[in-house]
């Protein structure tokens, strides 16, 4: 009888992946996944923890589909004031011939000085690359939040990371309520943390969300900003209706027009805009074209509504629905359709 054959062939290393909130600068970063926030949690924590640890960080991006011969040498080399760096080589999946001949060269003798961060979306683009750097590099996961588990379980890491708890239940419930969007998920939470108690529950998340599936505070922000007053109107009543909370509805209008404030008539990239103002860069090429319906005063103007609703709906006013109606409508009523 033949012995059965035993494939010779050389199995690819099999990196275990660490969650996207271990992330710490080390020479090699492999943030693996499509997620656009994570991956800008993930440059955001790189940055802030190089600059408490060394004073200073140097940023540098490198769009691995437009990359010249030399690039990664010459960002990754010490610069006039010795500033600690970091260096971020976006959409792996999409490298051209010349960023894989460097890079190869690069993870075989990374700086120990330098944090590269390497992003890819998905894919066997680069699977030589891709095969070194996960037996050398920290391998973070960002892959997007799919089922509800996954949703509760980054609700539950967003009240831990801030020393602040949410019961399992009320994560599952907001989980549910907020959407699919992990931008968005990850604001709620936000909201919860700041103005909510050390521990939040299921009545509080009802309170703040209840009935909210289908009809969120994002969805009649966007409306509002839009310019489309009687959708946006009609969304917040039918919101009200299933009993939400005013407070979460005013600070969705807040972020959303100090973003269009902050990025209106910005020069550069979403990228450099993203990273100045804190921000993941398709909010800021949303708010880019959503800030081309107002002017400065239309923006002004809307911010000092929101401002007043929110001392009304903090107590400064009995009619708190009617404070938040009243700033959608002149958001909505701003700039030009």
């Amino acid at each position: 009888m033949t012995p059965a054959r035993t494939s010779s062939r050389r199995q690819a290393p099999t990196a275990p992946q660490t969650s996207w909130r271990e992330a710490v600068p080390q020479p090699l970063v492999l943030a693996s996944g499509s997620d656009e926030y994570i991956l800008q949690r993930i440059r955001e924590t790189l940055r802030d923890t190089i600059r408490a640890e060394r004073g200073s960080c140097e940023v540098t991006d490198i769009a691995a589909g437009d990359y010249e011969p030399g690039q990664l040498a010459v960002v990754t080399s010490p610069s006039l004031f010795d500033d600690p760096k970091l260096v971020c080589v976006q959409e792996l999946a999409g490298m051209n011939e010349h960023l894989l001949a460097d890079a190869l060269a690069y993870v075989a003798n990374p700086d120990p000085d330098v944090t590269v961060l390497w992003q890819h979306s998905g894919g066997n683009r680069g699977k030589k690359l891709l095969d070194a750097l996960k037996e050398k590099a920290l391998v973070l996961d960002c892959a997007p939040p799919k089922s509800d588990r996954d949703k509760s379980s980054f609700v539950l890491g967003e009240f831990r990371a801030q020393n602040k708890r949410i019961e399992p239940d009320a994560a599952r419930a907001l989980a549910a309520a907020v959407g699919t969007s992990t931008a968005e998920l990850a604001a709620a939470c936000a909201q919860l943390i700041a103005d909510g108690p050390v521990t939040v529950d299921l009545e509080l998340v009802e309170k703040y969300y209840g009935g909210r599936v289908e009809v969120t505070a994002f969805r009649v922000a966007d409306a509002a900003v839009a310019g489309n007053a009687e959708q946006a109107l009609k969304l917040w009543r039918q919101a009200v209706d299933v009993g939400v909370d005013p407070v979460p509805m005013v600070a969705t209008l807040g972020s959303k027009m100090r973003l269009i404030a902050l990025t209106a008539g910005s020069r550069g990239g979403a990228g450099q805009i993203a990273r100045d103002v804190g921000a993941a860069p398709w909010q800021v090429e949303r708010a880019q074209n959503e800030a081309r319906r107002f002017t400065a005063q239309d923006v002004t103007r809307a911010l000092q509504a929101i401002a007043e609703a929110d001392a009304q709906v903090k107590g400064a006013s009995r009619s708190p629905y009617f404070a938040v109606e009243r700033a959608i409508t002149v958001i909505a009523t701003s700039g030009h359709r």
